[in-house]
């Protein structure tokens, strides 16, 4: 089972947007699973996706960044 990096942070509502997206996904039948990460506890994360958070880093490592649609998230997902 593939497990997925979400970077965020509290209080983001792009990112409380984008895990309805992926819990959506996985009661859908998706076999995955994700964990979150956030951005605020490091300075070199905040850096690197301050400005483009939420972020789903596949465990591959590419990044889907947002905005995507629940499509787009279906096919990071599965690819």
């Amino acid at each position: 089972m593939k497990t997925f990096e979400f970077y965020g942070t509290s209080g983001c509502h792009l990112c409380e947007i984008a895990q309805d997206m992926l819990n959506s996904q996985r009661h859908s039948g998706g076999e995955f699973n994700f964990f979150v990460v956030d951005i605020s506890e490091s300075d070199v994360l905040f850096e690197r996706y301050g400005v483009t958070i939420p972020v789903l880093r596949h465990p591959g490592g590419s990044e889907l960044k947002w905005p995507f649609s629940a499509q787009q998230l279906r096919d990071f997902i599965t690819f």
